[in-house]
């Protein structure tokens, strides 16, 4: 049976070199609730929405071509796998078409026989096709805003 793993591309109005800086500047398309460092080989981060949390490793960087990033860790706390996501890859491939730049995204391991596939599809589809495209082509993303704990929140 032929692997199914969720992808998509986006056509951009933006150079190879700006596209390839929108993806590694995850707070400003996916979520502003992130550790670490999102921008060059080896650098590990971990967003978070809410009790879910995504750790993600950089394990290929080509420079206005390619980033691939490896989940090393996840708690998705609403699948019967809370670690489902565990050791699956997100691969961006950077490419000129025409006077445009295509982004292609695959997720490597989100399937269709996998729980988390439709909630996850719908995510990215926000995510890489509304707001990463967004960022390229107008400058600002819409990435989940940051959740700031404070005592009244608390209460």
């Amino acid at each position: 049976m032929k692997k199914q793993d969720y992808t998509a591309s986006i056509l951009v109005k933006a150079t190879a070199n700006k596209a390839f800086k929108s993806i590694n500047h995850v707070a400003a398309w996916w979520t502003e609730n992130i550790e670490g460092s999102s921008e060059k080989l080896n650098d590990v981060f971990t967003i978070q929405f809410g009790e879910t949390f995504v750790t993600m490793k950089i394990v290929e960087s080509v420079q206005d071509k390619k980033v691939v990033w490896n989940v090393t860790d996840c708690w998705l706390p609403w699948l019967s796998d809370k670690k489902e996501w565990k050791g699956t890859r997100i691969v961006f491939e950077i490419s000129a078409e025409g006077d445009s730049t295509k982004v292609q995204f695959t997720h490597v391991g989100l399937e269709p026989q996998v729980e988390c596939y439709d909630t996850c599809v719908k995510g990215w589809n926000q995510y890489f096709k509304d707001s990463l495209a967004m960022l390229i082509n107008e400058g600002k993303g819409l990435p989940q805003r940051k959740v700031i704990a404070t005592a009244e929140a608390v209460k």
